[in-house]
């Protein structure tokens, strides 16, 4: 079983910035082969959203919201994705969730258990 861990969440004032970081781990002696990873935000009353997601090859997808503030990078190695967030602003605010398609056997899609962000006004 592969779980995904998050960390980084917090508080922050509007225009501050917070790294996000998302490590994928199994149980010893299990293999997977992560095939992308991304972020996932959801807010009080609101649908959960794509952020950004990154192949394993460094392509990037972000939401429009996000452009140019945010920046998604990974780190294949270490199964490792992170969130840089930079300029953020109160409609940031949600928890944010870490997300993999990986082979681990077969091709399942996991979710991590989500770090809160909140930023101030």
């Amino acid at each position: 079983q592969v779980q995904l861990v998050e960390s980084g969440g917090g508080l922050v004032q509007a225009g501050g910035s917070l790294r996000l970081s998302c490590a994928a781990s199994a149980a010893s002696g299990s293999r997977f082969t992560i095939n992308n990873m991304g972020w996932y935000r959801q807010a009080p009353g609101k649908q959960r959203e794509l952020v950004a997601r990154i192949t394993r090859g460094g392509i990037t997808t972000y939401a429009d919201s996000v452009k140019g503030r945010f920046t998604i990078s990974i780190d294949n190695p270490k199964n490792t994705v992170y969130l840089q967030m930079n300029n953020l602003k109160p409609e940031d605010t949600a928890i944010y969730y870490c997300n993999s398609d990986l082979w681990a056997g077969i091709f399942n899609n996991y979710w991590g258990q989500g770090t809160q962000v909140t930023v101030s006004s």
